[in-house]
């Protein structure tokens, strides 16, 4: 296969992937942004520039949003949010903070492939992706890409498809987001 068919392969992978998350368990992180004082974002490897650019969306619409681990994090209280992507929901780091988030008393969100994962369990809001794990040697979803390469793409997708419902339900278009991208580039 060349190139632009395994393009053509990952693409149908990605369609077949939405007919399979849950529009209610989506629903209910985007209210759980609208709901929250802060949205605070985290993810391991790959996982992790995905809550960063959902990050990046976030503050372009006005939303007080934060990337854990960056120098301008402020602290987690119990009016925000915790929004986690972790394909396993085993990431031991993140399990750790989802423990310290749930002590505190803020909202927890998972978007993973295994909703009864530790982390899933912590969560508050659970979003099940399809896409298999790293080792995809027990997964039922099969895909031709390595590793966690769907389940990632599958969340920046997501994240971008909860930007999209969250302008919808607060009347923003993107020229009104375009006055807050960074300028100093």
């Amino acid at each position: 296969m060349n190139t632009t068919q395994y393009l053509a392969r990952i693409i149908k992978e990605l369609i077949r992937s939405v007919d399979l998350i849950s529009n209610d368990e989506a629903e209910k992180l985007v209210n759980g942004i609208l709901e929250s004082k802060k949205i605070f974002v985290a993810g391991a490897g790959r996982s992790g520039f995905m809550a960063k650019s959902f990050a990046m969306r976030m503050m372009h619409m006005g939303i007080d949003a934060y990337v854990i681990g960056e120098t301008v994090t402020p602290n987690f209280g119990k009016d925000d949010i915790l929004i986690i992507g972790s394909g396993s929901g085993e990431t031991k780091g993140l399990v750790s903070m989802a423990e310290k988030a749930k002590s505190i008393g803020g909202t927890i969100a998972a978007v993973t492939i295994f909703p009864e994962s530790t982390i899933g369990q912590l969560a508050d809001i659970t979003i099940k992706l399809p896409g298999s794990p790293k080792d995809q040697s027990e997964s039922n979803f099969k895909t031709i890409q390595p590793m966690g390469s769907l389940f990632e793409q599958t969340l920046l997708l997501f994240y971008d498809a909860v930007i999209l419902r969250f302008m919808e339900k607060k009347g923003l278009d993107t020229n009104k987001m375009y006055g807050k991208h960074a300028n100093l580039e």
